[in-house]
């Protein structure tokens, strides 16, 4: 083998925090001590922190590293999520549940939305389609339990994410690199030096003179983009004039109701979040700075709260887009570092979960192979237009024109590709999906029917299967989903039996 064709010897990670350290954890973990793994971060920068609720896949991540579930949620105050619930979103006074699983359960060749559809438009139920959600029908009631592995049981349509602390997250993950190997460094980087010949990152310089080298550069900075952007210049897509909210103030609080799901809350300007940990609950205000004053958006976010705010409210800015180049040259932009998306649908981690996964599996040898960073930055770069399609679906389906910013929604061009999602959906009942889509059918539908875009009709095939007893059908699914809810432990109650976190040091 030649020297150009060596595995790489020495990967350097800039930046702690939730990227950098699931960044460590799996790759420590993917290529044992054949590497050595140098992860640099400076306790005098601080963490954004958005990132503690999460969706599914987070759970395969995990599961990846060999991490017990309820040694995580225990040391990470968590909790567990079902779902969100979207309130004033679409009209005020309205609410709707995306749910993490599916509607109902298939009874028929036909999907079981497709037979709701047409019965709801023809008068023959009525209620939204969350009342065939299992997710919701626990959420609401407070309940939690795991899904049963049985296919053929109601308790087997459902899946759930977690809420937890993401520092504790970041300091769980990093003890468990740290005992694979990696190292840490504290410290700032001042300097980040280029090879002449080629502009590739040879070694990033600290604050106390330190010079660490490395083959190969990972940038878990956060916005700043210390290495893909100020060194490298993978230049960045801003996003803003589809998701206008730029800004967020963030306070935690008293911990009030212990649901099994994310709640977020339309306000005159942006939303709300609310994330319940073990500990207390996470709360923040997304808003759009051109519409409100940052103290104005405090205010608000200070006088609707559960509890007593437990610090001041933080300030968080923010510029919703991606990076142009997510690999350049010999440096992955990982994080805040490689785009923002706004957290209203828990995509934070996932972005860093996947740019990691997507990084392991094109992990390139010494020879530094540029069609490795194509295909890494093509399929990065279709995951985070996907997603920016979903997330402007949310701005874009609102009756609401009671403040600027909605106004400002319900006027705004979107992208073609959303568009021509909501035309299938809107004329047929159909849904146009990219086969690599992270949100499937029920986070569409979802949307779509609690926003208030409704099919002009049902699916075709829905009118042609006259012998199927679909009333009873939906009778017995709705009958079957009530006995098993009421038979699961309170979400409080399955924690405090399984995953107890014990108090916080004062």
């Amino acid at each position: 083998m030649s020297d150009t064709a060596a595995p790489l010897t020495s990967i350097v990670i800039v930046g702690g925090g939730s990227a950098g350290w699931m960044t460590a954890a799996a790759l420590s973990d993917a290529v044992g001590k054949s590497c050595a793994i140098t992860l640099v971060e400076s306790e005098a920068i601080g963490t954004v922190g958005v990132g503690e609720a999460t969706i599914p896949p987070i759970r395969h991540f995990n599961q990846r590293l060999g991490i017990d579930e309820a040694t995580f949620v225990r040391e990470t105050q968590g909790s567990y999520k079902l779902g969100i619930e979207f309130v004033d979103w679409g009209r005020k006074g309205h609410s709707y549940f995306h749910p993490f699983g599916q509607y109902g359960a298939e009874f028929d060749s036909v999907p079981f939305y497709h037979h709701w559809m047409r019965e709801s438009l023809e008068g023959r139920i009525e209620g939204p389609i969350d009342d065939f959600s299992m997710c919701w029908a626990m959420a609401k009631a407070g309940k939690f339990a795991h899904p049963s592995p049985d296919r053929r049981l109601i308790q087997s349509t459902f899946d759930y994410a977690y809420h937890f602390d993401a520092g504790l997250y970041a300091a769980f993950l990093r003890r468990f690199a740290e005992a694979r190997g990696v190292r840490r460094v504290e410290g700032k980087v001042v300097d980040v030096s280029l090879r002449g010949e080629d502009g590739f990152i040879e070694a990033v310089t600290l604050d106390n003179g330190e010079r660490i080298a490395g083959e190969f550069f990972i940038d878990c900075s956060g916005f700043r983009g210390l290495l893909i952007e100020e060194a490298l210049q993978a230049g960045y897509d801003n996003w803003q004039h589809w998701l206008p909210c730029d800004r967020a103030v963030a306070v935690p609080c008293e911990r009030g109701e212990f649901t099994p799901y994310t709640r977020s809350t339309a306000r005159e300007a942006g939303w709300q979040w609310r994330i319940p940990l073990q500990h207390r609950t996470g709360n923040g205000y997304v808003h759009c700075s051109q519409f409100i004053s940052e103290d104005e958006a405090a205010s608000t976010l200070l006088a609707n709260l559960d509890g007593k705010a437990l610090a001041d409210p933080r300030p968080l800015r923010f510029v919703t887009g991606k990076r142009r180049r997510f690999w350049e040259k010999n440096c992955v932009a990982i994080g805040l570092s490689a785009g923002f998306m706004e957290p209203l649908e828990s995509t934070s981690l996932h972005l860093i979960q996947y740019g990691i996964l997507r990084l392991i599996a094109l992990l390139p040898d010494a020879a530094m192979s540029p069609l490795l960073a194509r295909e890494y930055n093509a399929q990065t770069s279709r995951e985070y237009e996907l997603i920016r399609d979903f997330l402007i679906l949310h701005y874009k389906a609102m009756e609401r024109d009671d403040s600027e910013l909605w106004r400002y929604c319900a006027a705004m061009p979107i992208p073609d590709s959303l568009q021509y999602k909501i035309d299938h959906f809107r004329a047929h009942g159909t849904l146009v999906a990219d086969g690599q889509e992270l949100f499937a059918n029920p986070s569409w539908i979802a949307v779509y029917l609690g926003q208030g875009i409704v099919p002009e009709k049902a699916p075709a095939l829905a009118h042609m299967r006259p012998g199927v007893p679909v009333a009873q059908r939906l009778q017995q699914i709705r009958q079957a989903m009530d006995e098993a809810v009421a038979a699961m432990p309170s979400h409080g109650e399955f924690i405090a039996r399984h995953c107890a976190a014990p108090p916080l040091a004062a």
